[in-house]
């Protein structure tokens, strides 16, 4: 269904009958669409918006797209990006990996699994990679960040790290950027401080 996002942008409403898991060939038309030469989250989530999953993108013909972006846009995207093969490859051969960090998996934009707060923001991701635990919609509305510098004097990385043991002792699950200083301070932390089972930290990386 479409919507109006931020700034009055048509945004893609998530619908609850879609997968929760994308299959080889939705994968491969996500990728593709993240690829296409010269089209961006905000292109990107307009062609979302009107024909639905990527698939139905690139069934389009080339007029249809350009009721939705500018012909040169339009045109790229019935040309198949350079490398597509070998990511589709590459990542679906992650997705299948599981490690002590638990499932591996991706969480596309209208996916009901996508971060409510993140799809409000003014350029939501198309695709999050995620490793660990389950994110539930419980964890997510009891976060709070813990972000600093990379190069922190050792009271400062003190203070970050003792702060998120406090607030994971407290049930509450710090997010950070995983980076040297603060951020891993803050994951060290809340790992300390959290019950067994409790969602403790999410990294969150660019």
């Amino acid at each position: 269904r479409q919507g109006r996002g931020p700034r009055g942008q048509p945004a893609l409403i998530r619908q609850h009958e879609l997968h929760c898991a994308v299959d080889r060939e939705e994968l491969a038309a996500w990728l593709r669409l993240t690829l296409s030469e010269g089209v961006g989250n905000d292109s990107a989530r307009r062609l979302l918006a009107a024909f639905g999953l990527p698939q139905a993108i690139f069934s389009q013909t080339l007029q249809a797209l350009e009721q939705v972006v500018s012909p040169q846009k339009a045109a790229d995207l019935t040309v198949e990006p350079e490398g597509l093969h070998a990511l589709v490859e590459t990542t679906w051969a992650w997705l299948q990996g599981v490690d002590e960090s638990g499932r591996r998996r991706i969480v596309t934009l209208g996916d009901p699994a996508y971060p409510t707060a993140l799809l409000a923001t003014d350029d939501p991701p198309l695709m999050l990679y995620m490793m660990g635990q389950e994110l539930t919609p419980d964890a997510l509305a009891r976060c709070v960040a813990i972000v600093g510098s990379r190069n922190p004097t050792p009271q400062g990385e003190a203070n970050a790290q003792q702060f998120a043991k406090a607030l994971a002792g407290a049930g509450l699950t710090v997010v950070s950027g995983m980076a040297l200083g603060v951020d891993g301070a803050a994951h060290r932390g809340a790992l300390e401080g959290a019950a067994p089972g409790q969602l403790a930290t999410i990294a969150a990386v660019g």
